[in-house]
């Protein structure tokens, strides 16, 4: 018997990426067109200085299941992906990052492996397209969040990730910088969640630059995490 189309809801956080938006939403529709029953997409931007909304208006006039999250204020990544998760009403979540380095194409790569035994389809990188130092720092990263924190899955850091909803609905997030990444995948794997990981591509950045590497994003991301080592240790003891 052929398996139904699940209905699924995709969404981009966007914070100065007017350049690789449009894309990004066009071809989630063309994936989506085929690959599910029924579907939206919905992009938060997160306080763009650029012409991030002027695209994204010209977007929503011509994509009919599109929706548009406006924050006033920047409230860094974790703030957007909280936004939306809470907007995503479909039964499979998906989200990738609004800057394209990553091939939205390659959802239909995820989309049959998430089985009625599997919550949680994870990608990782084949190949990490960034400066060296990126890279150096990715992996020391990866390397640490895992140890400290019993993370199975290879990569942690890699924001192409397919989800149940219901999955979602278990957990509480509070972190509103990067490391909501390491919330979210620690707090699904202790709510019982099964994974299930596949390879895909990373591309090197076209335009803009980084949120992420800058000191202060650097230092909000470590004192986040040190808080959420601390709430999971307490929920323990």
């Amino acid at each position: 018997m052929k398996k139904s189309l699940p209905s699924v809801s995709v969404f981009f956080p966007c914070y100065n990426d007017e350049k690789t938006i449009g894309p990004l939403v066009r071809g989630a529709k063309k994936v989506l067109e085929k690959a599910a029953a029924k579907y939206e997409i919905i992009v938060i931007d997160d306080g763009s200085t650029d012409n991030s909304r002027g695209e994204l208006s010209k977007l929503s006039k011509e994509i009919q299941n599109l929706r548009l999250i406006f924050h006033r204020q920047n409230k860094g990544y974790g703030g957007a992906l909280k936004s939306g998760f809470k907007a995503a009403k479909c039964d499979l979540v998906f989200y990738t990052d609004g800057d394209g380095q990553y091939d939205i194409g390659e959802l239909k790569l995820l989309l049959p492996l998430m089985t009625d035994d599997i919550d949680v389809v994870n990608g990782i990188k084949m190949f990490r397209n960034d400066p060296w130092y990126r890279v150096v720092i990715g992996n020391i990263y990866n390397f640490f969040v895992r140890n400290a924190f019993g993370i199975d899955i290879n990569d942690t850091d890699c924001d192409f990730r397919l989800m149940r909803n219901s999955s979602l609905k278990k957990i509480n997030l509070n972190c509103n910088s990067g490391a909501i990444c390491v919330e979210l995948v620690k707090k699904l794997q202790d709510s019982g969640a099964e994974f299930r990981q596949v390879s895909v591509h990373h591309y090197s950045r076209e335009y803009g630059s980084s949120q992420f590497f800058n000191w202060r994003r650097i230092l909000n991301t470590g004192i986040e995490l040190i808080r959420l080592r601390l709430e999971l240790w307490k929920m323990i003891l």
